[in-house]
């Protein structure tokens, strides 16, 4: 009986296998040579660098084998393929516009014997279009195929020629006591957040070792009065001085990383509704929240405000890119924003780039109206239980920096 069900179980299997090939033949006729972009059969994501005008990709064309005669092959910009593949794999890259594209051969021909075309190079003529927080792409499709009797892979009819170029920016080096402080938005810029995103990029000078007086204070996303913080710190509750503590109304999360100084991090804190999760470059972290996380924004502690804790929580780096989203961004979207993203986002509530270079405003770009004004922060309560103003405008001035460190690759 028990080996009647095994030749069974065995033979629908072999049915379900044969039934799977034969509707995957149903979409190609495998008695074609068939015509795809060389390469988009592994990925139709390509890398350009460039550093300035004239940075070009040698496309070419390949069919699946050697084919009996010439086979022409037109390939075209096409802003359509790019939206598609944004659709299809969660990305957001923003087209390089037409203009400063040039296709130096757009017939290219599989000669008679052979298995691949000449080139055709994609070159990017200009760079006056860069924008930082976006990453560009340049889409080149396959519109027609002529001579011979080759199918065209659709899977494989597109290139998504990826602009990587080297991004230097300013930063805010806040390794003094004296920039610690809060900033306290409105009431009417308050945002209850059941959903949400909170990223920070920083770079640490040095970090503690394990021990009572390993704490570091980065920074924390809270409510007006600070409840239901995010806040981060290094350090906390004897873990090593290179770890990361997240201590968020959904339960606390201490990383697994240990983080180098002398490093790069952009760090993403996401709430889904159910579980809140940190992410290292867009890596997800092992431990989890699963408490309730929903929370109000409405104040952004930069470093340890409290009185001597300033100094004794200090944490000695420089931070950039911080954002407030009101949705979970995809891990995608975490890599893909590492050097920036665009201002116009969607979800994205506040975004400081910290690029300003000079002056004491930190502006939101994303020109909803998140502007922070270092000469007007809030800490100490008194000994009435009043919160103190801060004037931090003179000390802001003198923090901003832009050298060999702050570079990124998009």
């Amino acid at each position: 009986m028990i080996m009647k069900r095994i030749v069974k179980i065995a033979f629908v299997a072999a049915v379900a296998v044969f039934a799977a090939a034969c509707n995957e033949a149903d979409k190609m006729n495998y008695g074609k040579e068939a015509i795809l972009i060389s390469g988009t059969d592994a990925s139709a994501l390509m890398s350009l660098t460039v550093e300035k005008p004239g940075a070009s990709y040698p496309l070419s064309v390949s069919a699946t084998g050697k084919v009996s005669q010439d086979i022409n092959v037109t390939l075209a910009y096409s802003e359509a393929a790019l939206e598609e593949y944004n659709s299809k794999h969660g990305t957001t890259y923003r087209a390089v516009p037409e203009e400063y594209v040039s296709l130096d051969n757009t017939l290219v021909t599989i000669k008679s014997g052979a298995a691949s075309s000449n080139t055709c190079n994609v070159t990017v003529t200009s760079t006056d279009f860069f924008e930082n927080g976006v990453t560009y792409a340049i889409p080149v499709t396959i519109t027609n195929v002529s001579g011979g009797n080759l199918e065209l892979l659709e899977n494989s009819k597109t290139a998504i020629i990826k602009i990587a170029r080297l991004i230097s920016f300013y930063a805010l080096d806040i390794a003094t006591s004296e920039m610690s402080s809060n900033y306290i938005f409105p009431d009417d810029k308050a945002v209850e957040l059941s959903q949400y995103t909170y990223e920070i990029k920083f770079y640490a000078y040095s970090l503690k070792d394990t021990g009572t007086d390993a704490i570091c204070r980065l920074c924390a996303w809270e409510g007006k009065n600070e409840e239901k913080a995010n806040m981060l710190r290094f350090g906390e509750n004897g873990n090593p001085g290179h770890s990361l503590q997240l201590v968020s109304p959904a339960g606390n999360i201490v990383s697994g990383t240990e983080f180098d100084p002398g490093k790069w991090y952009m760090l993403s804190l996401v709430y889904d509704g159910s579980t809140m999760k940190m992410y290292v470059n867009g890596v997800a972290e092992e431990k989890t929240g699963t408490g309730d996380g929903t929370t109000t924004f409405q104040r952004f502690e930069m470093g340890m405000s409290w009185g001597g804790y300033t100094s004794r929580q200090l944490f000695s780096g420089r931070i950039c890119e911080v954002r407030v989203w009101n949705r979970a961004i995809s891990t995608t979207e975490m890599k893909n924003g590492i050097c920036g993203v665009p201002s116009d986002s969607e979800g994205l509530v506040a975004y400081w780039k910290f690029d300003e270079g000079e002056g004491h405003i930190f502006h939101d770009a994303t020109g909803n109206g998140y502007d922070m004004d270092w000469s007007d922060t809030y800490r100490d309560v008194n000994e009435n239980g009043v919160m103190v103003s801060l004037d931090k405008g003179s000390i802001a001035e003198g923090r901003w920096c832009k050298d060999d460190i702050n570079e990124c690759i998009n």
